[in-house]
C-alpha cells in the first residue's frame, strides 16, 4: 500500500490529548495543507485561525460552555485549535472548509499528531459573546466558522475501528 493510502486508512479521530506542544514548523505545514485543498471555482475565500495558547483555547471553550449549556466543555484540551472560517456569502463555504479540514487532519496524522473535527461553533458564531471573541482573534464579521480542528498528541494509541458504507462500482 502506498503512503498516501496508508495515511488515509490509519487516521482516527482523537478525543484525548496529552500536554506535548506541536512544533511550529509542523503546524505551519498542516495549515499549508489546508490552503491547498480544492475550493469551489478556486475562490479560496477561507481563513484558518490557529490558537496555540491553551488558556485562550479554554477561554473559547468556556464561551461554548455558557452559550450551549455544556458543563465542563473543553475541546478535548488540544495543543492547537484551528478555526476554519469562510465568507457567509460564499456558495461553497461549508464544502470548501470540509475539504481543507480533511487535508489538515491527514497532514497532522502524517506527523503523528492526532486530530478531531469539532462543529460547535457553526451554529453559535453570531452569539454576541462568541462574535466578540471571534472578532478579537481576527475572524471578520462576514465570516462564519464552519468547522474546528483540535490538534495534539494522543494520550493513548487509537484502536482499530470498523468502517461502514456502501461502495458500488458500475461498469
Amino acid at each position: 500500500m502506498n503512503q498516501v493510502m496508508e495515511n488515509i486508512l490509519t487516521r482516527r479521530s482523537i478525543r484525548a490529548f496529552n500536554e506535548k506542544s506541536i512544533k511550529k514548523e509542523e503546524l505551519e505545514q498542516i495549515l499549508q495543507a489546508a490552503i491547498y485543498a480544492p475550493s469551489g471555482m478556486n475562490k479560496q475565500t477561507w481563513q484558518f485561525t490557529a490558537i496555540v495558547n491553551r488558556d485562550k483555547i479554554q477561554y473559547l471553550a468556556k464561551i461554548v460552555e455558557r452559550v450551549l449549556g455544556r458543563v465542563g466543555y473543553d475541546f478535548y484540551q488540544p495543543a492547537v485549535l484551528v478555526l476554519a472560517s469562510n465568507e457567509r456569502e460564499s456558495r461553497w463555504a461549508k464544502e470548501d472548509n470540509a475539504c481543507a479540514l480533511e487535508n489538515m487532519f491527514l497532514a497532522a496524522h502524517s506527523f503523528g499528531i492526532g486530530s478531531v473535527w469539532i462543529n460547535q461553533l457553526q451554529d453559535i458564531g453570531d452569539h454576541p459573546e462568541m462574535r466578540a471573541y471571534l472578532r478579537e482573534i481576527g475572524i471578520p464579521d462576514e465570516h462564519l466558522v464552519y468547522g474546528v480542528a483540535a490538534l495534539g498528541y494522543a494520550q493513548r494509541e487509537a484502536g482499530e475501528v470498523s468502517k461502514k458504507g456502501i461502495i458500488k462500482i458500475v461498469e
